[in-house]
């Protein structure tokens, strides 16, 4: 779907960032920006929201193989015969 920019300071603003940027299109300014925008408000997040997707992550996985060994596993990965 396409983004279109009606308010000529947004596409001015976007055009300068492509600019310094040295990006191809001002949709990847955009881009860019919406990206480091998201990521600078998900810092500010309270450590306790922020951890909670990784908790919800890890409870998904499931509880750990105790019977595991990381060791034959690496070996077998990293077996050139």
């Amino acid at each position: 779907m396409p983004l279109y920019v009606r308010d000529d300071g947004v596409s001015a603003l976007a055009i300068e960032l492509q600019s310094l940027l040295n990006l191809p299109t001002r949709t990847e300014a955009v881009r860019l920006a919406l990206e480091h925008e998201i990521a600078r408000t998900r810092r500010k997040l309270p450590l306790k929201q922020r951890l909670a997707r990784a908790q919800a992550l890890a409870r998904d996985i499931g509880p750990r193989d105790p019977n595991f060994d990381m060791k034959s596993f690496s070996d077998t990965i990293w077996d050139d015969d």
